[in-house]
Formats: C-alpha cells, sequence, structure tokens
C-alpha cells in the first residue's frame, strides 16, 4: 500500500508519541521527519547498546549538531534514555536542544521509569488505527472483519497478520517482559475477556471464567490498557439526574483486533459478534477524533440502573453528543429509546443513531445516519456530524 496521508499532525515540541503497535507510528515519524537522528530500539544490537550505556544519546546528540530532530522509537525498550532526554532538554548552552520524538506501545516501562516526571516538559499524542476518511476508500464490512490497522491494510496476508497480531504482541510484551507469571493463563483470559467487548465490564465473572482472583484479572486488564490493546469508558455522570451504573464498559482498541481473538462457533450468533465489531468500529474512531482534533472532550457511556443505555457520550468544549449504534437495516422505534431518555435529562445534546441501512432518516426528533458514510464523514478539527 502507498504511503497515506493521516490525519495525525504531530506537535511542534518535544512529544511522546504512544500507541499500539501496527498504527503507523514509525511509518509515518519516517515521512514527517525524514531528516531526523534516529534510533530503532527495536533492534536488539541498538537497544542492546544504549541499555549497557544510556549516555551514549547524549554523545550521539553532541556529535550531531545539526540534527534538529532525534527521534527514540520504541522508547520503552531502555527507559533509562528518558533521563538523558530530561537531562538535554534542561540543559543550557548556545545551542538549543533537539526537538525529541519519543514513541512507545507500552506505557509500564516507562511508568515507573518517570514518565511523569517528563510528561510536564513532553507533550503527549497518540496514534490510532486509520479513520475511515484516511483510505482511499471505505467499506465498512471489509473493516469489520479486518478492522483498520496499518500493519495489517499493508500486508500481503493481511487475515494471517491479524490472525498473528495479539499472539505476536503477547510473545513480544508480555512474555519478553516477565509481565505475567504464566502465560497460558494470560492467554486464557484474553479469550474470555473478548466477550466482555462492548460491555459493562464484570470483573468478577471474569474471573470466574478463567479460574482466577479478582487482583489477578485487574492485573490483566491493566496489561492491556499499558500495550494500549484496550481501553474502558467510564459512565458519563454530569448533572445526573437518575440513577446509574458505576462498572465501566470495556473495548479492544480495533474492531479487527477484536474478531482476531473472539471465539466463534455454532452457539455464537454471527450478528452479536459483528454488532459488537461495529460498536468498537465507531468507539475507535470517536477516540481518534479526540485525540486528532487536540479536543479536551471526553468519551463515555450512559447507562442506567434499570437498562436504559446510550453507546457513547463525547463531551466537551465542542458539545455534547449522544450514539447509539445499531447493527441493523432499519430503524425501530425501540432503538430510540435509550437517546430519547438521554435527551430528556440533557436536551442541549445533539442525538444520532447510526445503522445499518443507506437512508439518512429523521425518526421521532433524532437523526438516524446510515454508519458507513457517517463514518467516512469524521474529520478532526471539524464537529461530529
Amino acid at each position: 500500500m502507498a504511503f497515506l496521508r493521516r490525519f495525525f499532525r504531530p506537535p511542534e515540541a518535544s512529544h511522546f508519541l504512544f500507541g499500539p503497535r501496527g498504527t503507523g507510528k514509525s511509518t509515518f515519524l519516517r515521512q514527517a521527519f525524514a531528516d531526523a537522528l534516529w534510533l530503532d530500539l527495536l533492534r536488539p544490537e541498538v537497544a542492546q547498546r544504549f541499555a549497557a550505556r544510556p549516555d551514549r544519546l547524549r554523545e550521539l546528540v553532541d556529535g550531531e549538531p545539526d540534527a534538529e530532530v532525534v527521534v527514540i522509537d520504541e522508547v520503552q525498550k531502555v527507559p533509562a534514555l528518558l533521563d538523558v532526554v530530561h537531562h538535554l532538554i534542561e540543559r543550557g548552552g548556545r545551542r538549543a536542544a533537539p526537538r525529541f520524538v519519543l514513541t512507545g506501545s507500552s506505557a509500564r516501562k516507562l511508568r515507573s521509569a518517570g514518565v511523569n516526571l517528563l510528561a510536564g516538559r513532553l507533550l503527549l499524542a497518540r496514534m490510532h488505527p486509520f479513520m475511515a476518511a484516511e483510505l482511499p476508500s471505505f467499506n465498512l464490512a471489509l473493516a469489520l472483519r479486518r478492522g483498520l490497522l496499518p500493519v495489517v491494510w499493508d500486508s500481503d496476508t493481511p487475515d494471517a497478520t491479524l490472525a498473528s497480531y495479539v499472539a505476536v504482541y503477547v510473545r513480544e510484551e508480555v512474555q519478553a517482559e516477565g509481565l505475567v507469571r504464566r502465560l497460558d493463563d494470560f492467554a486464557r483470559f484474553v479469550e474470555a475477556v473478548s466477550f466482555s467487548h462492548g460491555s459493562v465490564l464484570n470483573v468478577s465473572e471474569v474471573a470466574r471464567d478463567v479460574h482466577a482472583s479478582r487482583k489477578t484479572v485487574e492485573a490483566y486488564i491493566g496489561i492491556l490498557e499499558d500495550l494500549y490493546l484496550a481501553f474502558r469508558l467510564p459512565v458519563f455522570r454530569r448533572r445526573q439526574k437518575r440513577q446509574l451504573t458505576v462498572h465501566p464498559k470495556f473495548y479492544w482498541f480495533d474492531a479487527g483486533v477484536f474478531r482476531s481473538v473472539r471465539p466463534a462457533g455454532p452457539l455464537d450468533r454471527p450478528e452479536e459478534i459483528e454488532g459488537g465489531a461495529l460498536e468498537g468500529l465507531v468507539a475507535q474512531h470517536l477516540r481518534a477524533w479526540i485525540d486528532y482534533s487536540g479536543s479536551n472532550a471526553n468519551l463515555s457511556f450512559w447507562r442506567t440502573k434499570s437498562g436504559t443505555e446510550v453507546d457513547f457520550v463525547v463531551y466537551g468544549e465542542e458539545g455534547l453528543w449522544a450514539f447509539e449504534v445499531q447493527n441493523s437495516a432499519a430503524v425501530r422505534g425501540r432503538d430510540l429509546r435509550g437517546l430519547r431518555a438521554f435527551l430528556e435529562d440533557y436536551p442541549e445534546a445533539q442525538a444520532r443513531l447510526l445503522y445499518r441501512g443507506e437512508e439518512r432518516l429523521e425518526v421521532q426528533g433524532i437523526r438516524c445516519e446510515p454508519c458507513e458514510a457517517y463514518l467516512a464523514g469524521i474529520r478532526p478539527g471539524q464537529l461530529l456530524g
């Protein structure tokens, strides 16, 4: 696949660029900073050399006085480099410090190594899978099956690449870093928690499924979040007028990755799995829109104690939006129940129902949009339609 222009815009100052592997961080930076001084810590010999003597970075930067940008790819491989970067940014002298871009696909080692210390000096940015509008053409059915990871779309064998994605991630990040004691237990957890995608997360239930303690499952979920493979959505509670649920919802970061880890067999309803994939695809677009827009908005969901629910709520300076996602080709009155209840409490909100049909409708005062067209129209910096 030819290089595609991304909506992501790197900050002008030094920054971290976080995101899962395969989202195109390195490819983007190679294009954006072709003349940068580059450290590829995925190369074992490079990582070993700088792990043995991190101060080599200072010597390297001083030896390249014309380098305006220094990229350290997968900096979590050698967290000790953060101290050297800190020193280079803070030191005085006639020469200004170069612009540092530090990429990472795991937050765990960086957090313990002092990423919070540097966070005040380096901005934080995130790279996501493709958005629909970044592709030359967007096919919703294909995106629901394969997701939107650049590493999958760029592969000659996309289905095989997707099938092995999580296994490779687990082997190279979880096993190599010794994040869990028993890899087979973690693998069973990955399969079990896939059934929670798009649902209110019941940690105790997952723990029972894998015969592990609640504490162990909480730690496993934390690992997935630290690797940017999954995220939890909180409940929207601004000026709440009803009793709301307290537990978050759980999502894999990419619809294709969810499909690759979710077991499917004769006892599984295909429409249930595809419905979860569709909901996750909308979630990843809304997350990317927020990050790439530089917005202060938050993504959440709304669910009452009685079970009335809105899939997604986007709230920030730009406005308040409520989204319901339906994996059906027709709009039924009961599909709008959650949005109508939300609008009773928040009449200033803009409500949207996204569905698999082809017509733009207005039903009971609520706009109903074809999901494929709606996702293809989302662009950072523009208000959600």
